[in-house]
């Protein structure tokens, strides 16, 4: 069943190595922006400063043909499942990132996400709020 994804911007950042890029992004990772394309602002509108979300991209730069993996990168501990992991090498490499909105003008600048620069985005989402009254 073939379907098509296609991505509403990209990530700028200081980040340009994945090896050398933290493994999560509250890791020591350089605040970085989230630039869209101009079809999708509207539907940027009701993000704020202060706002967590989550960014959803194409880890362009990750193998697609790994199904096990020792988790962190680290020989000693036992290969793992990548669907046990958040390693970014596996067959669809749909990177997941918790992120802490900084500013907001025609791109968004973020705190917190590990991804390099030029990582394709696909989406962008709330994160759900427990408290009750809101």
């Amino acid at each position: 069943m073939p379907f098509e994804v296609v991505a509403i911007g990209h990530v700028e950042s200081p980040l340009t190595d994945p090896q050398s890029a933290p493994k999560q992004g509250d890791e020591g990772s350089p605040d970085a922006w989230l630039v869209f394309e101009p079809r999708i602002w509207d539907g940027l509108r009701d993000i704020e400063e202060g706002d967590q979300v989550i960014v959803l991209t194409w880890l362009d730069q990750a193998r697609r043909d790994v199904l096990r993996v020792h988790p962190r990168d680290d020989l000693t501990t036992p290969e793992q499942g990548v669907f046990s992991t958040r390693s970014a090498d596996r067959p669809n490499p749909i990177g997941l990132h918790q992120v802490e909105v900084v500013s907001i003008g025609r791109r968004i600048k973020v705190r917190n996400l590990e991804a390099v620069d030029g990582t394709p985005i696909l989406d962008v989402k709330p994160v759900l709020r427990t408290d009750p009254d809101r």
